[in-house]
């Protein structure tokens, strides 16, 4: 029997803007998991540009900034009302954190028990249609609350079973980044003997397509900025 606190550490964000609406706590309440959804103990936890640009409400489109100019401290012309990835008003406060390694420590009812103590990433963009969310398609960290804490729910089937000797912190670097740049390649059909141009490639994405596109037989072409061509190669 796993033990399992009732409260937990946790980063609130707790509503559109800069460092300001981030809020620490020690005393949030550990989720249960419904029927077909599994309680993970987070192990580790990636930051990428979605988890800003939620909390700036960069997606707004009041705001033609990069993300970086107002990642510290968020965007004045930016609104609220589409200010999220899915367009949608968010219900503040939420647990942001895309990308999430961790390890089953409860299933719910319809979830077999056997999947408690797997080690697990979780989809980023969940596919799982639900009667309480007005969209199937939601991003974990923004629709509903992420990894930046020590546990959270995600669905049985949006949970996948890892074994690797790669690290928590390495593989949660992978669901965000990696599923994106895999998704272009197939949308692209991308095969052996092509030749891929993959620009911002010193970025999460642009270092995962360059991998990726490798692993299908493909020429890759890289561009990236001076200052980081050493990282590139």
């Amino acid at each position: 029997m796993i033990s399992i606190p009732k409260k937990m550490s946790a980063v609130l964000t707790t509503g559109h803007g800069g460092f300001d609406v981030l809020e620490f706590r020690t005393d949030v309440e550990v989720p249960s998991p419904n029927s077909d959804q599994v309680l993970i103990k987070v192990l580790g936890a990636g930051i990428n540009n979605t988890d800003i640009n939620t909390r700036t409400a960069w997606y707004s489109k009041s705001v033609t900034g990069e993300t970086s100019a107002g990642g510290a401290e968020g965007f004045d012309n930016a609104e609220n009302d589409d200010g999220s990835w899915s367009g949608v008003p968010l219900s503040f406060p939420i647990i942001q954190g895309a990308d999430c390694c961790g390890e089953i420590v409860a299933v719910g009812e319809q979830v077999d028990a056997k999947r408690i103590g797997e080690r697990v990433l979780v989809r980023t963009m969940q596919q799982h249609a639900v009667d309480y969310k007005p969209f199937e398609c939601w991003t974990v960290g923004s629709e509903c609350n992420g990894a930046f804490a020590q546990y959270m729910v995600a669905f049985s089937d949006e949970s996948f079973k890892i074994e690797s000797d790669w690290s928590d912190i390495e593989l949660a670097s992978i669901p965000c980044a990696y599923s994106t740049a895999e998704n272009l390649l197939e949308r692209s059909n991308v095969g052996r003997g092509e030749t891929v141009l993959i620009t911002g490639s010193s970025g999460g994405v642009g270092s995962a397509a360059i991998q990726l596109a490798k692993r299908r037989g493909a020429k890759v072409i890289a561009v990236t900025s001076e200052q980081k061509i050493t990282d590139v190669k």
